[in-house]
């Protein structure tokens, strides 16, 4: 009952974006309108990331009036640090700069992928503001209210679609403006159940511990660290796939890959959540939860690829071309992997946030950014041929190495307590 609704939420996000990208193929000059959008949302989503974090910090440090009343302050440095940066980019040169120079964007496209990010700047504040009082909803168990918004949210932006291809005003500014829309009505949404069950709180838990700014810089700036290093693991990708035999091929078949298996992963984005609201009181009914979903987008991508189910959705449904659909399913074979991994890595993020051990996450996606790199540079020299396949092989190595290291540091540290705990009984007598 917990459950079933957060993974709703995620999975319904998807939705909203083909809401937009179906809005703007109806535009004059598709490619540059969907191309200006699609690179102004690639900045955009380093900066939103850092709001979304909010969330996870939130549902992990908030139990009373005073410890939600710092983590609302931090949450204003946090949303005003991120509207300083993004305004700057906006609306100074150093926006042409960074979208001409890193992203490679064309000078007759800077003005309009300019014009989009101007309106996504706004997009953060809502962002951060709605994961804010995500975090209270899911602390208090309300997780119903993320699929009620969420659902409200797709019904405004497909309203605003219908509007936008009625009038034939579209372009790329247009993707940017529906998003806001949808954003701001999640965000009045979960803020009005937020404020009420914030409302609900005792003033001053005494079996709490968190009552200060500094208590949450402390875990919170581990997560900024390491969400900026995985981050990059995208771009390492997408780089190297830039040097296989196909580079066309390569890209577009790893993108297709990618994108079908973060749909079916999409609904168990939120297994930390499981783990920040019950472990305490029920670690072990936690811990047989997580093995039993753990297993299911493994299974559920088996299916799909090993089935007529898989070919026949890339060709019809995604309109790809039969050499496209190889390569794609190629590439689904290796992310298995990174299936059978994610769901548990989640896992043992969620201890680390349970634990306030924050600090390990910044080693442990520095790992996986290091193996990501490591074999991407290998394979790409010897088996260039291989094409999409070397990034789906690296992002899944990445990330087993990545749940490798948490799963050790977790397991080590847990055997030293234990050890502790039967020394002290021992003296105890």
């Amino acid at each position: 009952m917990f459950f079933v609704p957060l993974g709703l939420s995620a999975s319904l996000v998807t939705f909203s974006h083909m809401i937009i990208n179906g809005t703007l193929t109806r535009g004059n000059n598709a490619e540059i309108i969907i191309a200006s959008y699609v690179v102004a949302m690639s900045l955009f989503g380093i900066t939103e990331r850092l709001g979304v974090l909010l969330r996870n910090a939130c549902s992990a440090l908030v139990r009373d009036k005073v410890s939600f009343h710092a983590m609302s302050t931090v949450s204003a440095y946090v949303v005003v640090g991120l509207m300083l940066a993004a305004a700057s980019i906006a609306f100074t040169p150093i926006g042409k700069w960074i979208f001409s120079t890193f992203f490679g964007a064309d000078q007759s496209m800077i003005s309009e992928i300019i014009s989009v990010y101007q309106v996504l700047i706004f997009v953060t504040f809502f962002s951060a503001i709605r994961c804010l009082f995500q975090g209270v909803i899911i602390l208090n168990r309300q997780t119903k209210w993320l699929t009620i918004g969420m659902i409200i949210r797709l019904i405004v932006m497909y309203l605003l679609s219908l509007y936008f291809i009625k009038t034939g005003n579209i372009n790329a500014r247009t993707g940017a403006i529906i998003f806001l829309s949808g954003m701001m009505v999640e965000s009045l949404i979960s803020f009005l159940e937020g404020r009420v069950l914030v409302k609900k709180m005792v003033d001053k838990d005494p079996t709490h511990s968190i009552r200060t700014k500094k208590q949450i810089f402390q875990f919170y700036q581990p997560l900024i660290l390491s969400s900026l290093i995985i981050v990059m693991v995208g771009p390492v990708i997408n780089s190297f796939l830039g040097k296989t035999n196909e580079i066309e091929l390569a890209i577009a078949s790893y993108a297709i890959a990618l994108s079908i298996t973060q749909l079916f992963l999409s609904f168990f984005t939120y297994t930390h959540q499981i783990v920040l609201t019950f472990h305490k009181d029920h670690p072990q009914k936690v811990q047989q939860f997580t093995f039993m979903i753990g297993f299911i987008p493994t299974l559920i991508l088996a299916v799909f690829c090993m089935s007529p189910i898989g070919p026949f959705f890339i060709e019809h449904v995604l309109g790809a071309n039969d050499r496209l659909v190889t390569s794609s399913l190629d590439c689904l074979y290796v992310f298995m992997l990174m299936t059978l991994a994610f769901p548990f890595i989640d896992y043992c993020n969620g201890l680390l946030m349970v634990k306030k051990q924050t600090k390990i996450m910044v080693y442990s996606q520095s790992t996986n950014l290091i193996f990501t790199f490591l074999v991407l540079l290998i394979i790409s020299s010897v088996f260039p041929q291989w094409n999409g396949r070397i990034g789906a092989i690296a992002q899944s190595v990445g990330m087993l190495s990545e749940l490798g290291i948490l799963a050790f540091i977790l397991f080590s540290r847990g055997k030293k307590n234990q050890l502790r705990h039967t020394e002290k009984n021992f003296v105890n007598g």
